[in-house]
């Protein structure tokens, strides 16, 4: 799991390099704009838009906004993060990876034969979440009933603790992207009243329009990571909660056979005739 998130870190921060890459290469060609006098409306592609912040100097000349456009492909590659780790954990938490229906069907034959030493074998081989509850369960046996649900329950919960706590990445993820989308929308504004003041009060539109899309901008980033992710989140936590206790309650229901049976209750004593007289 580790190994994952490293990689996709990795690939984060590859999406971020490239951008900026594309951002100064954009930086470099873009020819100069005419005075504010007799400067139009500039228009731009999705991309100017969407993956570049840009801002206008008093003079008219369009540059790039460097803190803007490294707070919009950070969260860009979040958003990489985010789908890849939706769909690891998706794959990873599937009915055949937590209560396979072939190999409960297999150990219930096996159970049913008394053949438990080959349940063990079994169990110890297979790495389905129902094969290890089973597995740690009938390892304690020998010590009685009361021994085998105690490790049953211990090993479910450990083993469901540490499958909640990897997906909680993406509930980390929901949680802070729209925190640093709000850094950019704050950002943002700080550069748009700034152009206010350069101007003394009376800024040109066009002069407040880049702080003003890149605090839009970084808002609707922060949204595009942290919706999916937390969307993800209570999904998956959801169906690891149901598939989770129904393997638990199917081994615990096969491991049952080693319940002690009621001792029967003594009947009524029964009354003695009366000696004659």
């Amino acid at each position: 799991m580790r190994n994952v998130v490293r990689q996709i870190v990795v690939l984060c921060l590859l999406l971020s390099a490239i951008g900026f890459g594309a951002a100064a290469a954009g930086q470099s060609d873009e020819p100069s704009v005419e005075p504010r006098s007799a400067r139009t409306p500039a228009t731009g592609s999705f991309a100017d838009h969407f993956f570049i912040a840009r801002k206008t100097d008093p003079n008219g000349e369009q540059s790039v906004e460097m803190i803007g456009s490294l707070i919009i492909w950070f969260l860009l590659g979040l958003s990489v993060v985010s789908i890849g780790l939706i769909g690891h954990m998706a794959l990873a938490n599937q009915r055949k990876s937590i209560v396979p229906p072939a190999v409960v069907e297999q150990v219930r034959r096996l159970m049913a034969g008394g053949n438990y030493r080959g349940v063990l074998d079994f169990t110890a081989k297979d790495h389905s979440f129902f094969s290890q509850v089973m597995h740690g369960g009938l390892r304690e046996a020998n010590h009685g009933f009361g021994a085998v649900i105690r490790s049953l329950q211990q090993t479910s919960d450990e083993l469901t603790s540490t499958r909640l706590r990897q997906i909680e990445y993406l509930n980390v993820l929901g949680q802070v992207s729209p925190m640093i989308g709000l850094f950019g929308t704050v950002y943002g504004m700080i550069l748009a009243f700034q152009a206010i003041v350069t101007a003394g009060g009376n800024a040109d539109p066009i002069l407040l329009a880049g702080g003003i899309s890149t605090a839009l901008t970084t808002t609707f980033w922060g949204l595009v990571v942290a919706i999916p992710a937390l969307a993800g989140y209570a999904i998956i936590r959801n169906k690891i909660d149901e598939l989770t206790t129904e393997a638990t309650l199917a081994a615990e229901g096969l491991l049952n056979q080693f319940r002690p049976k009621p001792a029967a209750k003594p009947g009524p004593p029964e009354a003695k005739p009366e000696a004659r007289r």
